[in-house]
């Protein structure tokens, strides 16, 4: 018996340490876009956590990019371990600059999202293919006292051009509450993105109205997308109509740092 009971000890230790020398998942680093906030992850986060991620959803100032990419970038220095960096529309171009320089950001998910190249501005990708319809649907611009103007969508065009796959009682708590960007923001050129040294994965709706589908495939595709999916009819905002299947995807680039090479 005294022998059993010691291999029964050898063997736990055993199994004790290839579990300890399994990497740690990495937290999830979400950063929304324009016309929205942080609380537009909720529902991802949720899905997220019942699966053990951390997760932070950032504030994003939707003030620049570098401006913006530089927050992002500090929180990324923060956080202890492996990191999946993850953005929505105007999100997608912070990341791809916030990530750079950062050795434990593993993967870059794009959620309706810009993957703008060097040189490129999220205004130069919006109109690059036709369907986009979003200029008109901003209200008039708000002037800002250092100079410059912010943008919102016009609140009664809001669920319609932003969220129409959403019910109408949120979408009107998302309209009240959306976000504003700088026009020079949408403007200003991106630098050398991460996604030419990163996997990326994409997801995107279909009957997106802010960046047009066409666009959406063709960045996925310039990135050399790991995994791309297109939600049949959903709108811009599918972290919000569709959290489930986004989670899914994150996790996706999640697990790659997870698996043996």
């Amino acid at each position: 018996m005294p022998k059993l009971a010691a291999t029964v000890a050898v063997a736990t230790a055993l199994v004790s340490g290839v579990a300890m020398a399994q990497p740690a998942k990495p937290t999830i680093v979400l950063v929304h876009g324009a016309f929205a906030d942080s609380s537009s992850w909720n529902g991802v986060i949720a899905n997220l956590q019942k699966d053990g991620y951390a997760t932070v959803a950032v504030a994003n100032p939707l003030r620049s990019v570098s401006g913006d990419a530089q927050l992002v970038s500090d929180v990324v220095r923060s956080i202890v371990g492996p990191v999946v960096l993850v953005g929505h529309s105007y999100g997608g171009q912070v990341i791809s600059n916030a990530a750079k320089g950062h050795d434990n950001v593993k993967s870059l998910v794009y959620v309706a999202a810009f993957a703008p190249d060097v040189g490129e501005a999220a205004a130069d990708l919006a109109g690059k293919f036709p369907g986009g319809t979003l200029g008109e649907a901003l209200a008039p611009p708000v002037k800002l006292a250092g100079g410059g103007i912010d943008l919102y969508i016009d609140q009664v065009k809001f669920r319609d051009q932003f969220a129409h796959d959403v019910p109408a009682e949120a979408t009107a708590l998302m309209a009240a509450g959306q976000r504003p960007i700088t026009e020079a923001a949408l403007t200003e050129k991106s630098g050398e993105p991460a996604w030419k040294s990163l996997p990326s994965y994409f997801v995107y709706g279909d009957g997106d109205k802010n960046i047009p589908a066409q666009a959406l495939g063709f960045m996925a595709e310039r990135a050399g997308s790991k995994r791309t999916v297109v939600l049949k009819g959903a709108s811009h905002v599918v972290m919000v109509s569709q959290p489930a299947a986004v989670a899914e995807l994150i996790a996706e680039a999640a697990a790659r740092h997870l698996q043996k090479p």
